[in-house]
């Protein structure tokens, strides 16, 4: 078992991006087509995610043309460009499967207000550097340990959504009037 562990923690990307249920996803992907390759982006809301490790999957769903299209995404996968998180929804189920039923407004999910839209990474392995890591990995050596990831969580705000600032202009263009 320890030789599927470590060939699945090979594969494993260093950085994973930090998902939730509900959340509005900008996923680029990587296409090949023939010798040329681009990148596609594919915007939608997060329904479900599932399995860990390797098998890590997310699936997002939009409404194309008035079809509902449903794309499944490996977490790890290389050909994963990005995630960007367009819009922070509020759901209170691990599944959002109701949404299939739903068109239009109704096929969104609410938006917390207040949230703040970040890009948050999950650390799964750190990168190795010759010269620092040698007493780290005699001592990993040393010990009998099983390979466990190591998670560490950073994050880049990209704008805040605040509230009080939005109620104190409208008060202030009140007076000016």
């Amino acid at each position: 078992m320890d030789i599927i562990k470590s060939i699945e923690h090979e594969q494993l990307k260093n950085k994973i991006p930090e998902l939730k249920i509900g959340d509005t996803v900008r996923v680029h992907v990587r296409i090949k087509e023939g010798n040329k390759e681009r990148i596609q982006v594919f915007e939608g809301i997060i329904i479900k995610k599932q399995g860990g490790g390797v098998n890590a999957t997310f699936t997002v769903r939009r409404i194309s043309y008035g079809v509902g299209v449903e794309k499944t995404f490996l977490v790890h996968s290389p050909l994963l460009e990005k995630v960007e998180v367009v819009r922070v929804g509020k759901a209170r189920r691990a599944k959002l499967y109701y949404l299939r039923d739903r068109v239009g407004k109704a096929a969104k999910t609410k938006e917390k207000i207040g949230a703040r839209i970040e890009t948050r990474e999950i650390t799964i392995k750190e990168e190795v550097v010759p010269g620092e890591s040698v007493e780290a990995e005699s001592a990993e050596t040393t010990e009998d340990i099983a390979v466990a990831p190591v998670v560490e969580e950073k994050a880049e705000v990209k704008e805040e959504v605040k509230v009080e600032e939005k109620k104190e202009e409208s008060s202030e263009e009140n007076k000016a009037e």
